[in-house]
C-alpha cells in the first residue's frame, strides 16, 4: 500500500457536529458531548476508510498564535468555545488515539498552520495526503499531492470548484482575501475595495503589485491600494498560512495503529 496521509482539522471536524448537537435543547451537556464525541469517532473511522490512510494525525489549535500578537483584532468577534466542549476536548483528543490516531495540541501555533506544514512537507517528498476541513484558507494548497475533503458536503474540493466559487485561480486566493478581507477571521483587508473590486483588480492582472504598476488600472482605484498597501501586506501576512512551523515529530510517528 503507498504512503497517504490523513490530515484532521480537529476542532473544525468537532465544532460542526457538536453544534448541530447542542441544537437538540432536550438533551443535557454530558448527552452533547457523549453524542458528539461518538459522531466525530464514527467520522474518523469513515474517513480512515475513505482515503486508505497509512499515516494520521488530528490537530488541535494551541493558545493565542502569533497572528493575536500581530494584529489585534484577530478573530475578536469569534465566538468562545462552549464550556462543556472545551472541558470535555479530552476526552475527544483520547478517541482520535483510541482510533490508531495521532492527537497534536501545539503550545500556541494555530491547527491551519501546522497542517499547512505538514502537507507542505509531505507534498515536498511526492507523497500524497488529504486534509479534512472546511477552512477556505487550506484551498490554496491544493495540489497534486495535496487534496482537501469537505466531511460535511462528502466531495473533495477541486480547483473547478474553486473557480466556480471565487471566479479565480488557485494562486490569487491570498491576494483576493488580503484586498477584500475575510469577515470569518476579522481581518478587514483594504478600505473601499470589496469583493468585486478585488476580483477585477485580479481578473485583470497577475498581482496587486503588477496592477499597481500597470497604466491601465483606475486612479480612484490604485490611490485606494497606495494609500491602504500596509493594511493589505497586514492582511495578506494574516491569510497566508505558514508552512515552516517547526513540529517536532517525524511522518513515521503518524503511522496508523491498527486495533
Amino acid at each position: 500500500m503507498s504512503t497517504h496521509v490523513l490530515l484532521i482539522d480537529a476542532l473544525n471536524l468537532i465544532r460542526r457536529i457538536y453544534a448541530v448537537d447542542s441544537s437538540h435543547k432536550h438533551l443535557t451537556d454530558e448527552q452533547i458531548i457523549n453524542s458528539a464525541h461518538q459522531r466525530v469517532m464514527n467520522a474518523t473511522n469513515k474517513l480512515l476508510k475513505l482515503s486508505q490512510a497509512t499515516h494520521a494525525i488530528a490537530v488541535f489549535d494551541g493558545d493565542k498564535s502569533w497572528r493575536y500578537t500581530y494584529y489585534e483584532n484577530y478573530k475578536q468577534n469569534r465566538n468562545e468555545m462552549p464550556t462543556a466542549l472545551k472541558s470535555a476536548l479530552s476526552t475527544f483528543k483520547q478517541g482520535f488515539n483510541d482510533a490508531g490516531i495521532m492527537s497534536f495540541s501545539p503550545e500556541q501555533d494555530e491547527a491551519d498552520d501546522i497542517i499547512a506544514t505538514l502537507a507542505t512537507k509531505i507534498s515536498g517528498q511526492n507523497i500524497s495526503c488529504t486534509i479534512i476541513s472546511t477552512d477556505k484558507g487550506f484551498l490554496p494548497l491544493l495540489d497534486q499531492h495535496i487534496s482537501i475533503y469537505d466531511y460535511f458536503s462528502q466531495k473533495f474540493i477541486t480547483p473547478v470548484d474553486i473557480k466556480d466559487k471565487f471566479n479565480l485561480p488557485i494562486d490569487k486566493l491570498v491576494e483576493f482575501w488580503a484586498l477584500a478581507g475575510d469577515n470569518t477571521n476579522d481581518i478587514p483587508g483594504v478600505k473601499g475595495i470589496g469583493k468585486k473590486t478585488a476580483l477585477t483588480i485580479l481578473t485583470e492582472n497577475a498581482s496587486v503589485e503588477s496592477a499597481l504598476a500597470s497604466d491601465n488600472l483606475p486612479d480612484k482605484i490604485k490611490i485606494k491600494l497606495t494609500n491602504s498597501i500596509s493594511d493589505f501586506i497586514t492582511a495578506k501576512v494574516l491569510v497566508t498560512l505558514r508552512t515552516d512551523i517547526n513540529l517536532g515529530f517525524s511522518l513515521k510517528q503518524l503511522r496508523v495503529k491498527l486495533s
